[in-house]
């Protein structure tokens, strides 16, 4: 089927004539990944495109944390740096949702840092595709890639001619994405319209800008700490690009827009500036996940959205810390105590800070004094053993959501590792609940202490018993047998994910119904704030929706743990 046949070019060309309100995922936010890919389609009947992250021939394991900043309420600064899983792996999970039924426009976006890799994608995603967006304006991305093509005049044209021309029989509308960081993104885009692309999609976002906390640099990256800007501080750039860009190439030519865009007027706005389709993006980041479906309808309908920005930039605000107390539990776990508190519940977590080596999420063991409990098993967590008192760290957060435990009489809780320090605000909850609980920890080895993670804290709460390994990763488990199992418990596994996925099915083989069975989930989590999608769990954030899953949502979603 010729390309102006398909679905994409049917509802996209000329829209902007006609201001039908068409509605868009932009790439690099939430519509990440195959599960979330699947939930926008299925559940989003007011979206009309997906458009994924920006896929690359090989795997790029991007930038490390910190990779969002918000100086200020709604506006963002970013660097993913092209984080993704490479071709194959994208196009086999395209092609699965394909085979499963999408229903939605599919725009793929595609990134490579010379032409030849650029045809090798866009030949590779165009049975699946509707739409292959070419990435020529990522701010932050390494040099060759990105917004260096999309600065080039020179460089759009001879680009977009020879993967043009290498195509020609493809199926999938070939769009160029511009950057505003260029003396006129009409001129590229006319460029671009001429070298054969079948439209353009402005805009990406500006910069890259620096930021900085007390003087350091904020986004952990290989520029210097710079990233891109989006949200609304870039609302208006993004108005002027696309009114010009229309100006100049004309109506014939498609227009995928984004760049700020938040509410009813905003998308209505942009439709009169010439855009075909209108992008939400970073907005979803001030929106609860579960209000997502309901926004977007809101929006096709031309609603007032304002209520639904429940979510505040506090998140990603960080507060200095100074180390109180530092000591080593065992030779790779470090107890790490801060001045002030924390209101975090079970289920919620902080990302703490070290300037120069990044941000990681960890729970916290104790509110007050602060306390966390660390495994040493990189550069950051290598970082935070040579912390000595009186040292400054800081923390953001709170990310995830408190859990909603189940009314019950007993509550047995498994904990494995450093895991086990969720256990401890949990059970305070179970507590006043009135749930009577009992304890299995699993531990490497037992220091010189002899006692186990938490032990005197856990005690107070019901029978601790600690299991050390002995050379058999997860012996805890062994310990539970069929007196653990009654109608009237529930059960807490904590730990290693492995362990959890042993547990879980041991509890299951001894008669356990897998409702009554929650784990704690700890998949990649990046920005906290439901921005990126990386963790993803089914159709659910847990940066967002909170950390603990029934096994039964495990097992219906064919989550892969």
């Amino acid at each position: 089927m010729d390309r102006k046949e398909g679905k994409a070019y049917r509802l996209l060309y000329r829209n902007h004539i006609r201001k039908d309100v068409v509605l868009s995922t932009v790439s690099g936010v939430a519509s990440t990944k195959e599960s979330i890919v699947r939930h926008f389609d299925r559940d989003f009947p007011a979206l009309d495109i997906i458009t994924t992250k920006s896929f690359q021939v090989t795997p790029n394991p991007g930038n490390t944390g910190p990779v969002v900043v918000s100086p200020e309420e709604g506006d963002f600064g970013n660097s993913v740096g092209l984080r993704n899983p490479g071709m194959e792996y994208a196009y086999s999970y395209l092609s699965k949702l394909r085979s499963e039924g999408l229903c939605k426009i599919l725009n793929v976006s595609v990134s490579a840092s010379n032409p030849e890799d650029f045809i090798t994608l866009v030949k590779k995603f165009d049975p699946v595709a509707d739409m292959i967006e070419l990435n020529f304006s990522c701010p932050h991305a390494a040099k060759g890639f990105g917004a260096t093509i999309g600065s080039d005049e020179e460089l759009v044209r001879t680009y977009v001619e020879k993967i043009h021309s290498a195509t020609k029989d493809r199926r999938s509308l070939l769009i160029i994405k511009l950057t505003p960081n260029v003396p006129s993104i009409a001129k590229m885009a006319e460029i671009a319209i001429r070298s054969g692309a079948d439209g353009v999609a402005a805009i990406n976002t500006v910069g890259p800008r620096e930021y900085f906390l007390d003087g350091h640099e904020i986004l952990h990256n290989k520029l210097g700490g710079k990233g891109g800007a989006s949200g609304e501080w870039v609302k208006e750039i993004a108005f002027d690009a696309v009114r010009s860009i229309r100006e100049r190439i004309g109506d014939e030519p498609i227009i995928l827009s984004m760049g700020g865009i938040s509410t009813s007027e905003d998308v209505e706005k942009m439709l009169s500036c010439g855009a075909d389709s209108v992008g939400i993006g970073s907005a979803l980041a001030r929106i609860h996940p579960g209000l997502w479906p309901s926004y977007f309808e809101a929006l096709k309908k031309k609603e007032d959205v304002k209520s639904f920005f429940t979510m505040s930039h506090e998140n990603l605000e960080y507060r200095k810390h100074r180390v109180t107390d530092i000591s080593m539990y065992d030779e790779e776990t470090v107890i790490l105590t801060l001045d002030g508190e924390s209101t975090c519940r079970a289920g919620e977590f902080v990302f703490l800070f070290l300037p120069g080596l990044g941000e990681r999420p960890f729970s916290v063991a104790r509110r007050k004094p602060l306390s966390f409990i660390i495994k040493v098993k990189g550069p950051f967590t290598e970082g935070v053993k040579k912390l000595r008192e009186g040292d400054v760290i800081y923390m953001r957060g709170l990310s995830g959501a408190p859990v909603a435990t189940e009314k019950a009489e007993k509550a047995l809780l498994i904990g494995g590792g450093t895991g086990t320090v969720v256990l401890n605000l949990l059970a305070e909850k179970l507590e006043k609940e009135g749930t009577e609980m009992s304890f299995r920890i699993g531990v490497k080895c037992l220091p010189e202490s002899g006692k186990g993670l938490l032990e005197d804290e856990l005690r107070k709460y019901g029978k601790y018993v600690v299991v050390p390994d002995d050379g058999i990763p997860g012996r805890v488990l062994e310990t539970i047998g069929k007196d653990d199992v009654d109608d009237k418990t529930v059960y807490y596994i904590v730990g290693p994910t492995l362990m959890m996925k042993k547990g879980a099915d041991r509890l299951v083989s001894l008669g356990v119904s897998p409702e009554k069975i929650n784990i704690s989930v700890e998949t990649m989590t990046m920005c906290g704030i439901g921005m990126c999608g990386e963790c993803v769990v089914g159709d659910r954030l847990p940066c967002r929706e909170g950390t603990f899953f029934s096994w039964k949502y495990i097992t219906e979603n064919g989550v892969e743990l």
